[in-house]
């Protein structure tokens, strides 16, 4: 299954945010299982490494980063993305907008984010850490 990871549940892993840690660190060790495949955007990543760099400083930031792409896969933000993000009138917020496109466009068939109701207009499952752990795991 494709699973497309949002900034937040990545930020609360870089910077051990509890108690959100314990289920975020887990949905993030799922790219080690054969039944799922983890994606994030290239926005997510500008988004985790400006409150990573906040907290443990650049240097650190972009190490965390690093590692994260050993074990996940991009999204891409394009043309096309930004075309259907900007076409659709049920997204009000740009950036989610982006990341859902890019996730359809990568056949992601679920969404893993902290903010819900930021993706009120998925036709794919949003699930917080804790939901998508007990649907699919």
């Amino acid at each position: 299954m494709r699973v497309f990871i949002d900034a937040n549940v990545i930020i609360s892993v870089f910077n051990r945010e509890y108690p959100l840690f314990i289920y975020s660190t887990r949905i993030l060790s799922l790219c080690n299982s054969d039944r799922f495949e983890l994606f994030t955007s290239p926005l997510c990543l500008a988004i985790a490494f400006y409150f990573s760099s906040k907290k443990s400083g650049e240097k650190m930031a972009k190490n965390k980063i690093q590692t994260l792409l050993e074990n996940i896969s991009l999204t891409t933000v394009d043309d096309s993305v930004a075309r259907q993000t900007a076409d659709d009138p049920r997204i009000n917020d740009f950036e989610d907008g982006l990341e859902y496109y890019s996730a359809i466009k990568e056949s992601c068939k679920a969404i893993i984010t902290e903010d819900k109701d930021d993706f009120y207009f998925s036709e794919i499952e949003v699930l917080n850490c804790s939901e998508f752990l007990i649907s699919h795991c």
